[in-house]
């Protein structure tokens, strides 16, 4: 397997005069350990006016600073929002990124997740998916053709050439965000490496790899003219610490990323300021859901983590994205886990990689073919999902 490192860029409440300046800055530190310690990827989101959840709003520019205080780390989109950017300004950018990073970048593509950042942008939730199909169609020929033009039902766009172009060609590779069964599967389908945006276990994850990888295999329907980039990669909440005991306390506030995601995927248009996260956060966790989210993930000793990623490797993730980036996480303790899950984790599954890519390619060529395994026991139904009904606004 390959490893990666998530950012949300996550700030609970009371904010300091340079705590998002501390924030950013910190988070860059994290990631020139990261290259340095061989981790593969640095993922960044993209998200709009959800106060303490995520203040990564330019994640481009934060990578573009990322790609110049690192040398091999793979640089994640994860993800681009298509329905609030305009796809030739996203052309441009992720090529200029792409440059300025030596071919560096991946491309994670998706559609916003709650009408607090959407409606702003005049796009509204039921539409979300419709606007981010059409805008992957107008997309995809601005990265290879010297001009190009596109007229479907959300965008329209006269001849042009779109400057400049990527490094890698025909374009980086492309992945799009996952939180359910639904969209893995539109994931597979479509071409594209799915993001699997969603805490999951072992047995759920090979659920998702079954079912992505028989969808691309046996479905296949790309919606535009692009290179198709198969690979399944999972969230999982992650402190590598001497004792599950230290681990479990320096994650204390790991369980807030599903917290904040969850009260912002359930309500309408949030009043800045009216909420203070944090100590609502504070107050669940001491309830019965709020302590069933502190169990699990990869939080751990070193041998704890090792047993629990041995499940992984097993149900065939391309790669586990570990966030530890989180609540009030310190910097140094996330530092301390980068450096010792490098140190007596990742290489042993680094050094398995091969036999992972041999699996894959007889997958692909239809030497292996994978049961249709139930996925109902891990399709898990979130406010995410064009088909549930947002909350009223």
């Amino acid at each position: 397997m390959r490893f990666g490192i998530f950012y949300e860029h996550q700030l609970p409440r009371p904010w300091s005069q340079d705590a998002e300046h501390d924030l950013l800055h910190q988070a860059l530190d994290q990631v020139e350990l990261a290259d340095r310690l061989g981790y593969d990827y640095a993922w960044e989101v993209e998200h709009h006016f959800m106060e303490e959840y995520s203040h990564s709003s330019a994640p481009e520019v934060f990578l573009a600073a990322a790609s110049q205080r690192t040398k091999q780390i793979r640089l994640g989109h994860g993800i681009v929002q298509l329905t609030t950017n305009h796809p030739a300004r996203v052309a441009e950018r992720v090529s200029t990124l792409d440059l300025v990073s030596g071919g560096r970048v991946e491309l994670g593509l998706g559609e916003g997740s709650s009408v607090t950042e959407l409606h702003p942008f005049e796009r509204r939730f039921r539409e979300k998916r419709s606007v981010w199909e059409d805008g992957v169609r107008c997309l995809m020929p601005m990265f290879k053709e010297e001009g190009t033009e596109y007229h479907g039902e959300w965008f329209d766009f006269p001849l042009r050439n779109v400057v400049p172009k990527p490094r890698q060609k025909p374009h980086p590779p492309l992945w799009v965000a996952c939180s359910q069964m639904e969209t893995i599967r539109m994931a597979g389908t479509r071409g594209m490496g799915a993001l699997g945006f969603q805490f999951v276990s072992a047995e759920a994850a090979q659920a998702w790899v079954h079912a992505y990888y028989n969808a691309y295999t046996k479905r296949f329907d790309p919606l535009a003219d692009y290179q198709p980039n198969p690979a399944v990669a999972v969230v999982s909440q992650f402190m590598c610490a001497a004792t599950d005991e230290e681990a479990a306390a320096m994650a204390e506030g790991s369980s807030f990323f599903q917290f904040a995601l969850g009260f912002y995927n359930s309500h309408g248009p949030v009043e800045p300021g009216s909420v203070d996260l944090w100590q609502e956060f504070l107050e669940f966790k001491e309830t019965p859901k709020g302590q069933a989210l502190k169990v699990g993930g990869l939080i751990g000793s070193p041998e704890t983590i090792r047993r629990r990623l041995r499940q992984f490797e097993e149900s065939h993730v391309d790669q586990v994205i570990l966030l530890n980036q989180a609540g009030k996480n310190r910097h140094e303790d996330i530092c301390s886990s980068l450096e010792l899950f490098a140190a007596e984790v990742m290489p042993e599954f680094h050094d398995r990689e091969p036999e992972h890519q041999a699996w894959k390619r007889s997958v692909l060529a239809g030497d292996i073919e994978l049961e249709e395994l139930d996925t109902e026991p891990y399709d898990v139904r979130t406010y995410q999902s064009v088909s549930k009904e947002p909350a009223p606004t």
